[in-house]
């Protein structure tokens, strides 16, 4: 063994070491997650990829929308189908090790940037971040791309270039927007004033261009295959022409500014992280505590503006999970911030991380997505428990619906029937929708009605401010399911509630469904 290659050696052990260490902490402390049904777009589109993949050996979508999403995610899930076959458990373990690959590259960055006990800190709080959290069993692509794009970011910092374009690469074939990081790179590398030369610089910027290669080769490749550049008409038509507006920009753009400083209790790390900056820095026997260096500090900015800039101009719904690469930026700078500044910062920085432990179980009162806490495994049982019902009792009826039950309940691999149902889909449960649904109720002869907004108390209310989520954000407000019932002119056979989400399973009085009680 050269005395060269003995270091490299003993830093993939140590690398491989954290790593193990933090796959057995997110394992543990998602157990109790890891057998529950498949969740709302998973069922929609990701699974339902991989899916066909197995079936149909093909890497576009062929039983769901075509979103255009790159193969990568759902090529991953499905080698894991294939090896252990297609069961939640099976995906949520799959997901878990990129979360600890992606909490990995947080810990070897932090440590690098700020020393050992801010990386500690910073990859504890990430993975308890209630965001990061729930997305680490989840199947959506977010994961996958966030994961490489970390990856990346920590190589750009260490000045692995080429490395960096490959892990880049990996994250743009995971997911299309992961293009933005090395994008926002190339602009930082020709601003660095750390390199005087010009051609240097540009030649730099030019590098982080590659990862835009094999994204332009799926692009062909799906106009190949579908004819098509940009996928199902209907998913441009939500996330890119429907979202062109200035006013639309500019409620976005606030709106993401709170997702990635605010929400979920990261509000509280930042005014932490504001209140620290009055204190002086300090100092250790004699020598200052040490900070992340500003140039990366302004890179990381550059990355989290372009993230924030192009999430306000495209996206139809403004979801959390689009911002998962920069939620361990932003805390790796507050622990940075909360150690250089503060005597006894390990207190702060574990009240913090305290704070977002409660925001996994405890709603917060302003409106936010289930997916954003534990609250989407509110949505699972109780949809779990629905199907089981309709099962038992309603075996045989057409379910009038919305999606993604009308999913959950035609595709027994989701994980809620064994058999699938017949079904007619209603687009919500909006008076204007349960009014057509009535008019066809001799169609079906059971209504499987549910909450397809998580409408929570708030402090915050203004008929202003819902008609432009109405206009933008395609916001709109069910019918309770007292009133939903009344106007179907059934009989409510099932119900049930967890918290502010609710299911209603009603019998058409006219219908007579096949083995009802």
């Amino acid at each position: 063994m050269s005395k060269r290659t003995s270091p490299d050696r003993r830093l993939a052990f140590g690398s491989l070491s954290i790593f193990s260490i933090i796959f057995v902490f997110v394992f543990l402390t998602h157990a109790p997650l890891l057998r529950l049904p498949f969740f709302w777009d998973e069922a929609g589109f990701y699974v339902p990829a991989a899916h066909d993949i197995l079936q149909y050996r093909t890497l576009i979508p062929q039983t769901s929308l075509d979103t255009t999403h790159p193969p990568l995610s759902a090529a991953y899930l499905a080698f894991w189908f294939a090896l252990s076959g297609l069961k939640p458990a099976v995906a949520r373990t799959a997901m878990l090790l990129l979360a600890a690959f992606a909490l990995t590259n947080v810990f070897l960055l932090a440590r690098r940037l700020a020393g050992t006990g801010v990386a500690v800190a910073s990859t504890i709080a990430t993975a308890l971040y209630p965001i990061f959290f729930v997305q680490s069993s989840l199947t959506h692509a977010d994961l996958a791309a966030a994961a490489f794009s970390l990856w990346g970011i920590r190589l750009s910092v260490e000045r692995r270039l080429w490395p960096a374009q490959i892990a880049f690469s990996l994250a743009v074939l995971s997911k299309e927007t992961a293009i933005i990081t090395p994008a926002a790179i190339a602009v930082w590398e020709l601003l660095r004033r750390e390199e005087p030369s010009l051609k240097n610089r540009l030649a730099s910027a030019a590098m982080y261009g590659l990862p835009a290669l094999p994204l332009a080769g799926w692009v062909l490749y799906h106009y190949h295959v579908t004819g098509s550049f940009l996928g199902s008409p209907a998913f441009y038509r939500y996330n890119v022409s429907h979202t062109l507006s200035p006013l639309r920009f500019l409620l976005a753009f606030v709106l993401r500014l709170w997702h990635l400083f605010g929400t979920m209790n990261m509000l509280a790390l930042t005014v932490a992280t504001g209140v620290a900056m009055w204190f002086p820095p300090v100092s250790d026997a004699g020598t200052e505590r040490g900070r992340i260096a500003v140039p990366v500090q302004l890179q990381f900015a550059m990355i989290m503006a372009a993230y924030l800039i192009v999430f306000s101009i495209f996206g139809g719904a403004l979801l959390t999970r689009y911002l998962l690469p920069l939620y361990p930026l932003v805390i790796m700078i507050g622990m940075s911030t909360l150690h250089r500044r503060i005597d006894r910062w390990e207190w702060p920085a574990a009240t913090m991380i305290i704070f977002f432990v409660l925001a996994l179980f405890f709603d917060p009162p302003y409106r936010f997505s289930p997916e954003d806490n534990l609250t989407y495994r509110d949505f699972i049982i109780l949809h779990s428990d629905a199907a089981r019902f309709l099962e038992k009792h309603e075996r045989g009826s057409r379910v009038l619906t919305a999606w993604p039950v009308t999913d959950e309940l035609t595709r027994p691999y989701l994980g809620y029937v064994s058999q699938p149902f017949a079904v007619i889909q209603a687009r919500d449960f909006t008076p204007e929708e349960m009014f057509r649904a009535r008019q066809i109720r001799n169609q079906y002869q059971v209504a499987y009605l549910f909450s397809t907004k998580y409408e929570a108390s708030t402090w915050f209310h203004s008929a202003r401010w819902e008609e432009l989520n109405h206009r933008f954000f395609d916001y709109h407000r069910d019918l309770t399911p007292e009133s939903a019932a009344a106007l179907l002119e059934g009989r409510v056979v099932y119900v049930a509630h967890r918290k502010a989400e609710w299911v209603m399973v009603i019998e058409m009085e006219s219908g007579g469904a096949v083995g009802s009680p």
